[in-house]
């Protein structure tokens, strides 16, 4: 099941690729299509029937392809498969600009297939590579087929994007390679049984540090941020919601794969660092999101906020904080899918995402985008009943009573600064609520959400109010390896 799950999106790319470019757009997302919901079938058996893989890779270096499945990978497999037929299916409504129909859906396929990879590998050299695979693709989509009217735009996000996710790799490849040098093996299970014995803790120290950093430009958590906005702005629809729920999880399960699992106590050392730059995050996102005109980049500046509550729960070193971070994950995930579709699908019809001109109401014009946006900010800022709020809640409660050994003045500072942060949220989506959904005005009318876009968007919504509501079944899911991961009595 894992094998196939890999093979169908990365071969069916690979022939669109060459043997697709003529075909016309229809019958290309067709073949996209029954790729990507066969590729959701082997998922869900994989992730349900938990088989493994362990074979020779390089056997000379010790590397094996070691691919399995456990509680803290499963979400992000669903995620990602349930993600990819939603972007290929809103992506058939309308031919892609600035390349072929058949290059655009191989891109989404490709990136697809590269972070299932990604969550697979139990290999620390693997997961490189498969995270690598999918930065390629992902800027074709930006560079290539973003804003057809924009392309002194394109090339400025294409090359921060470039040089953003090169300096993090370099890091990331140094921290594995010292890693897996010290201690003799790629295993990511035998790595986090080890937890760093047989290291110095001065070497254990410049690992954590170079993955943390490395991962963090990736995730990408403040300062290393600014390449984001940019690239959310100018990406098509389906590379936005790629970009927002799909690469930035891969940074923040890198996070916990590699110095959390493997080098605990240095990573204990550098978490209150870890903590003030998520808890900076939080309200440097809220803050740019008070005053951002363009609504695209408004959503991709609150994906800093969010990102921000994901690292303040790694960094309090308790199973709580750990099940906040993974919660806050899928929720993000999914939050900032339905967010960047219902804003993708605006600007389609507004011909612009700029918040100072006067738009109809969408109460008025479009209930049906406008009930979405609204569960999808109310989602953002963390009210009960919807999926923010507990992975939000988590964090800071996790914050609020951090690990042995750890500032518990500081932490408890972070989790202020993270209430904080919910504040500015809510100050903010109520800001984007009046401009856009509120208001009396019924022109320039535009259509209502229908067909096949109105299937994924009301379907993101169910899936944030159904974790809003019962929690526990994402939980239960996380909780025994988190259990095994941070000591079942934290």
């Amino acid at each position: 099941m894992i094998a196939a799950s890999l093979v169908v999106p990365l071969a069916v790319a690979t022939w669109l690729l060459g043997a697709g470019r003529a075909m016309a757009h229809r019958a290309v997302s067709r073949v996209a299509l029954a790729a990507s919901a066969l590729t959701l079938v082997l998922v869900v058996a994989a992730v349900l029937t938990r088989p493994t893989i362990d074979r020779p890779w390089v056997p000379e270096l010790g590397l094996r392809w070691q691919l399995a499945v456990d509680g803290i990978s499963a979400p992000l497999l669903l995620m990602t498969a349930l993600l990819g037929v939603a972007v290929v299916a809103h992506s058939a409504r309308r031919p892609a600009e600035g390349g072929t129909p058949a290059a655009f859906h191989a891109c989404l396929l490709i990136v697809v297939g590269g972070a299932l990879a990604t969550f697979y590998a139990h290999d620390a050299v693997l997961f490189f590579v498969a995270f690598e695979v999918v930065l390629v693709p992902m800027w074709v989509l930006i560079t290539r087929f973003g804003d057809a009217h924009r392309p002194a735009a394109r090339a400025d996000a294409g090359a921060r994007f470039v040089l953003y996710t090169a300096l993090g790799s370099t890091l990331m490849l140094i921290g594995i390679l010292a890693l897996v040098t010290a201690t003799g093996t790629a295993d990511l299970d035998v790595l986090a049984r080890g937890e760093g014995s047989g290291i110095p803790e001065r070497t254990q120290l410049l690992i954590a540090l170079a993955l943390v950093v490395g991962l963090g430009v990736k995730v990408p958590l403040f300062p290393a941020h600014t390449w984001l906005p940019p690239a959310h702005t100018i990406a098509p629809t389906a590379g936005s919601v790629l970009l927002a729920a799909v690469l930035l999880k891969m940074g923040t399960y890198g996070l916990v794969r590699l110095p959390v699992a493997a080098v605990p106590d240095a990573f204990a050392r550098i978490a209150p660092a870890l903590a003030v730059v998520g808890a900076v995050g939080i309200l440097w996102g809220g803050l740019a999101c008070l005053v951002e005109r363009d609504l695209k980049r408004l959503v991709a500046y609150s994906s800093v906020a969010h990102m921000g509550f994901v690292a303040v729960g790694l960094a309090s070193g308790t199973q709580t904080g750990m099940q906040a971070a993974l919660f806050a994950n899928i929720a993000h995930g999914v939050v900032s899918a339905l967010l960047f579709f219902v804003v993708g699908g605006l600007k389609e019809r507004w011909g612009s995402a700029d918040l100072t001109v006067a738009r109809a109401a969408l109460r008025e014009v479009s209930p049906r985008l406008g009930f979405a946006l609204l569960v999808g900010l109310a989602a953002s800022l963390g009210l009960p009943g919807l999926a923010g709020f507990w992975g939000e809640f988590l964090s800071l409660y996790a914050a609020w009573s951090p690990a042995a050994g750890l500032p518990v003045g500081l932490f408890r500072a972070c989790a202020a600064a993270g209430a904080l942060g919910t504040v500015l949220a809510a100050a903010y989506s109520l800001r984007v609520a009046g401009l856009v959904w509120a208001g009396e005005r019924t022109t320039p009318a535009i259509a209502d959400s229908r067909g096949v876009e109105w299937a994924v968007v009301g379907g993101l919504v169910a899936v944030a109010l159904l974790l809003g509501v019962l929690p526990q079944l994402l939980l239960s899911v996380t909780s025994g390896a988190t259990a095994v991961l941070m000591g079942a009595g934290t």
